[in-house]
């Protein structure tokens, strides 16, 4: 990483789900520190707006779009292959967008929230491993959240089903779980590669993850949340301290390391590694 961790000039990133929420004061930042950052978002009308929105806020230009509907197996392998023709290094990819408290199925066919938070990062990741470590020393933060404590498990045929609690909010805590332990087996499996992986919690953060959640709740929810701005915090440590530089496989709140759940076993890891593979292969 740059001496100076507050200039980012000549480091590229693409931050999913950038156009919104905590994505969007990462990719503020980024840009910001000269970072030339990738916004990959579903919507083009509202990715190409952030990207306009932060170069002039940034007075950065380097900042572009790439389509990608997490939610898609094929829009992931088009976003990945886009990014590649570019011919652009990749130090950092923070799997950012998310969903929480939502019901249904993706394209692909699975949970709608296990398929987009787990799914679709590990497709997009796996599918650029190789200009990371071509990149080295480069990064994979993953943010995934507190809510994995929840999680007792992984039932690999629930996954492949539709959302079967009411809120969405059980099948979010599992889907974080898989964040963590994929972000693990990530560090275990790229070991000498020159890439480093960081999962983490953001706090509890008032941002668009929650669109789906029914109006009365919404609002009450949100009322004693953090900022985007205070959300991003750690993504951002995770994405550029330089102190952090060879560590990895570490789960963070708050900017500091702390112990994930008893769940995220390697055997778990492992498990679920091997099956996302098998789930995304084209």
């Amino acid at each position: 990483m740059p001496a100076n961790p507050a200039d980012l000039s000549g480091r590229t990133f693409l931050v999913t789900g950038a156009n919104t929420g905590i994505g969007r004061a990462t990719a503020d930042d980024l840009a910001r520190r000269g970072g030339k950052v990738f916004v990959a978002c579903r919507s083009a009308d509202k990715g190409r707006a952030a990207v306009a929105q932060i170069a002039a806020a940034t007075g950065n230009d380097a900042v572009a779009f790439l389509p990608l509907d997490l939610a898609d197996l094929a829009s992931v392998r088009d976003c990945a292959a886009q990014f590649l023709a570019q011919d652009e290094p990749l130090h950092v990819l923070i799997n950012n967008a998310g969903v929480a408290g939502v019901r249904g199925l993706t394209k692909d066919g699975f949970e709608l929230g296990f398929g987009i938070n787990h799914v679709g990062h590990f497709a997009l990741t796996t599918a650029l491993l190789d200009c990371l470590a071509a990149s080295a020393p480069s990064r994979v933060v993953t943010v995934a959240s507190d809510a994995h404590y929840q999680a007792k498990g992984i039932d690999f045929e629930a996954v492949r089903r539709r959302t079967a609690s009411r809120t969405g909010l059980h099948e979010y805590a599992v889907s974080k779980l898989g964040n963590v332990l994929f972000s693990a087996e990530l560090a275990r499996r790229t070991e000498g590669r020159g890439i480093t992986t960081y999962a983490l919690h953001p706090g509890v953060v008032a941002s668009d993850i929650w669109r789906r959640v029914p109006w009365p709740v919404r609002p009450l929810m949100k009322m004693r949340m953090l900022s985007t701005e205070q959300g991003a915090a750690t993504s951002l440590y995770c994405a550029t301290a330089p102190e952090l530089e060879g560590v990895t496989g570490r789960f963070y709140d708050n900017s500091r390391e702390r112990e994930p759940s008893r769940v995220a076993t390697t055997e778990l890891a492992g498990e679920l590694w091997q099956r996302s593979e098998a789930w995304t292969a084209a």
